[in-house]
């Protein structure tokens, strides 16, 4: 105790607290014109990943039917100041809209499900679609189609709809352009067809021709009586070609092929007909 007594003593000296004042001034001095000369703190801006990278080795999504993530699902969430409502399934789940990307800025940071960003996995982060959901994304722009497993929440910049991977971005070709205008279709596990097309995505040959498949048929006179009235009502090409799936034997009627994207488009806004099934694009 004389040892701290002593101690304290010595600081209550005027000559002592003199000194621990100038001192104190002098570091105050050095600290704010050290503060002065650093420029303000920054978040890093988001950029593509560096260096060389084989693009082959990016492995392509494989939709399976998946729980909930623990985290990301809640009912609702806010935003900036908005509310978003969580959809309670993805099934049936189509929007058209602008896609953009992220990548180093937020790798290896966590997500809204709690995994890990990895921007050369074939991911994507949307603003309400349940965590995981696996969609169909198809670069309008283009033509070019992939399958990515939603795992993240955003984008929350205005007009878009959905945020990619760098993997998936540079996949779909807009990659250095930043956005593309893109469809977006939920791969609905109920539905053989649509989950077996979503897998085939990724496989697309850099050569193939576009056509907008109308429907697919095991009635062959169905298909023939629809091909007729599509040739009589549509100035471009019409065949019939035939898939087996699952031990039956399956009537394609494709329109087609088509050079320009916006055309095909249209087409399928134009026959999405119910009685007719759900058009698609389709590239052979």
């Amino acid at each position: 105790m004389g040892f701290i007594s002593s101690v304290v003593q010595a600081l209550q000296s005027p000559l002592v607290r003199s000194k621990l004042s100038t001192l104190m001034s002098f570091m105050a001095i050095l600290w704010l014109t050290g503060c002065a000369g650093l420029p303000p703190y920054s978040e890093p801006k988001d950029a593509a990943p560096v260096g060389n990278f084989d693009w082959g080795n990016v492995k392509p999504a494989e939709p399976k039917p998946e729980p909930r993530s623990r985290y990301g699902n809640p009912t609702s969430y806010e935003q900036d100041g908005r509310t978003y409502y969580v959809l309670a399934s993805a099934d049936n789940y189509r929007a058209n809209g602008v896609a953009s990307w992220y990548g180093t800025k937020f790798h290896g940071r966590r997500t809204s499900s709690g995994e890990p960003y990895d921007m050369f996995k074939m991911t994507a982060a949307h603003k309400t679609l349940p965590l995981p959901s696996y969609v169909t994304v198809t670069n309008l722009d283009n033509g070019k189609k992939v399958v990515v497993r939603v795992n993240d929440r955003g984008p929350f910049s205005k007009n878009r709809i959905i945020d990619l991977s760098y993997a998936a971005a540079h996949k779909l070709g807009m990659a250095q352009k930043g956005t593309a205008n893109v469809k977006i279709e939920a791969i609905n596990f109920n539905h053989t067809t649509n989950y077996q097309a979503a897998v085939q995505a990724d496989n697309q040959s850099a050569g193939a021709k576009r056509y907008v498949q109308v429907g697919a048929y095991s009635n062959h006179q169905t298909a023939q009586k629809l091909a007729k009235v599509l040739d009589r009502e549509i100035n471009l090409p019409v065949k019939i070609t035939h898939i087996y799936r699952q031990g039956k034997k399956l009537y394609r009627v494709r329109i087609g092929p088509i050079e320009s994207v916006e055309v095909a488009q249209q087409l399928v806004d134009t026959l999405s007909i119910k009685e007719l099934g759900q058009p698609s694009i389709v590239y052979q």
